[in-house]
């Protein structure tokens, strides 16, 4: 068996000249504090941003510095005060010149996946560091079993780690962390943050929809807009008066999206030009900014979109499963995938491939039963972890209310 390597040695290799390929980070550090979040994994990801957004309804002031570790992709929309930028690699010199730029006042890690040296160089520069959501399997990497001597020395760089189970709090304790500084807390909320909307408006949209059956198509691709239009199509077949909410990805595409309904022969209403639905409307062409609260709440069922064609890499589920709708979504759900596969495993969520299975797929949840079924799955899931969540929001507050008296 290999010798175990010692933080030291390791530290020395570290300061190896960085990557030829790296630079160090150019965009502007925000004023203010500013929290710096790593997920460990893609898992860890959708909890890291709930924090963001818990923080900043908190009114804190704080911005949001995110980076990602494998397989960890930024996400296609970031809330409010949220920035990312790439990890810089194991390297002494590139981590203190991240560290350095940032200036962090707090740090959260999540899941494990420790890097060494970046750790290390964030204890030196005294960024308290919380470890969050950490699981049994991130603490046990192949990495760590290599270097026992290492993980464990860093792993007391965390001031306090909150386990998702048991087992992740034995491992921390195995590394060296102490107990009291370890608290199960079960997984952190990976979703929740419900959207908004306008009361009035939401009232007025009620009653001009009356008892019609309604499904969503969020954030749709120019390239998907035929099939979903071909989904509705046979959907309406067997539904009567079915109106579909159709949501473009991006608000500029509203003038081609009317065209192409317009020229397939369906009557439409155009939610940016003030028109409201008829009872003669067959689709709401919702494209407008900062609408979703409205239309996540008056569908009980949500199509996801960007996931029927490659290349887009999916939307986030848990916007609808917070308010409460039934949630379907394509085979191409990219850097989603954790969530989608989580709401899968709770019933909340289903995948469709094409504008057949679509198709079926709506006629099916129209009815009430089936619909509310998974609506209440997707809710639960959405605001599982809120309690953990509000106890990790709480800590970074004491630290950073500590920090600014300073």
């Amino acid at each position: 068996m290999a010798r175990s390597v010692s933080l030291a040695a390791y530290l020395a290799l570290a300061r190896r000249a960085p990557p030829a390929d790296w630079t160090p980070p150019s965009v502007p550090r925000p004023r203010g504090p500013l929290v710096w979040a790593h997920a460990g994994s893609a898992e860890g990801l959708p909890a890291l941003m709930q924090v963001a957004c818990r923080l900043d309804a908190a009114e804190t002031g704080a911005h949001m510095l995110v980076t990602g570790g494998e397989g960890a992709v930024c996400p296609s929309r970031l809330p409010p005060g949220v920035l990312w930028h790439d990890v810089p690699p194991e390297n002494i010199d590139a981590d203190e010149a991240f560290l350095r730029h940032w200036a962090p006042d707090v740090g959260l890690w999540s899941t494990g996946h420790l890097r060494p040296a970046l750790l290390t160089c964030a204890g030196r520069a005294n960024v308290p560091l919380i470890l969050v959501d950490g699981t049994e399997a991130a603490l046990d990497d192949k990495r760590a079993r290599w270097l026992p001597d290492v993980s464990g020395r860093v792993i007391n760089q965390f001031r306090h780690a909150f386990a998702q189970s048991a087992n992740a709090a034995r491992r921390l304790q195995r590394l060296g962390m102490p107990p009291d500084r370890i608290d199960v807390s079960g997984p952190l909320q990976q979703g929740g943050q419900a959207l908004s909307c306008d009361d009035d408006e939401r009232t007025a949209m009620a009653a001009a929809i009356g008892g019609r059956s309604v499904w969503l198509a969020a954030m749709i691709q120019r390239d998907e807009l035929e099939q979903v239009l071909e989904a509705h199509r046979q959907a309406s077949r067997s539904i009567h008066r079915l109106l579909l909410i159709l949501v473009p990805d991006r608000v500029e595409d509203g003038p081609a999206f009317a065209e192409v309904v317009h020229g397939a022969g369906w009557r439409v209403a155009r939610w940016s030009d003030g028109e409201h639905p008829t009872e003669a409307t067959q689709v709401l062409l919702a494209d407008t900014f900062g609408d979703m609260g409205l239309w996540y709440r008056l569908s009980p069922i949500s199509f996801m979109g960007s996931s029927l064609t490659a290349g887009h890499g999916g939307s986030d589920p848990y916007e609808p499963a917070a308010l409460g709708s039934a949630i379907l979504y394509g085979p191409n759900m990219g850097r989603y995938l954790p969530g989608y596969r989580r709401l899968a495993e709770a019933g909340a969520a289903r995948i469709v491939r094409d504008p057949a299975t679509l198709s079926a797929a709506v006629s099916r949840l129209t009815a009430p039963d089936q619909a509310a079924t998974m609506a209440h799955a997707a809710w639960s899931v959405a605001t599982e972890g809120a309690e953990a969540t509000d106890r990790v929001v709480d800590m970074v507050q004491d630290i950073l209310d500590r920090r600014s008296t300073r």
